[in-house]
């Protein structure tokens, strides 16, 4: 959107392909001429097209054109943030409280149900090494409290001291 198109007075070409308000050619017109019938219609003369051997403008409504241009510009950006769902992290730790533990959950559901995939940790410290097997229980726990609202993409796995999993949201809502 911050490329503008010059209008009128800021076009530097002598001579252009001149397209009228309603898509009809009008031929070549020399930069005055083109002027003159813009002002005629009262409606702005712009240059859409200005590289290759013969420089195109139209006959239109610029403030309605850059209206619509960026209406449409908003309507693909927010189709762009639906089709691409973010990844949210959750850390956990072996020795969670319950509380805690409902609150990572209760947030977790939010992000499911709005389509996100979670993606569930736990940071092994010391001796907490010696038995994976809690931090497995914890985060399988995390799954089947959000069981409703998603399924499990990635059971939990081990790497190096970092055991995760992934949840993706449910298809069927």
């Amino acid at each position: 959107m911050n490329k503008e198109l010059p209008i009128n007075e800021q076009i530097k070409a002598d001579t252009m392909m001149v397209i009228g308000p309603n898509g009809e050619q009008m031929g070549q017109k020399k930069l005055d001429d083109a002027l003159t019938l813009a002002r005629y219609a009262g409606l702005d003369l712009v240059l859409m097209n200005d590289n290759g051997n013969m420089a195109v403008a139209k006959i239109m409504d610029y403030n309605k054109y850059r209206y619509e241009r960026q209406k449409k510009l908003k309507e693909q950006q927010k189709k762009q943030r639906e089709t691409n769902k973010e990844v949210k992290e959750y850390r956990l730790s072996t020795t969670i409280d319950v509380h805690d533990f409902d609150t990572r959950v209760r947030n977790a559901k939010d992000y499911l149900v709005k389509g996100h995939r979670i993606k569930a940790f736990i940071r092994f410290k010391g001796r907490q090494m010696a038995r994976p097997e809690l931090g497995k229980e914890v985060l399988l726990r995390f799954a089947e409290a959000l069981e409703e609202v998603s399924a499990i993409e990635a059971q939990p796995k081990l790497e190096g001291r970092q055991m995760f999993m992934l949840l993706a949201p449910n298809k069927n809502k």
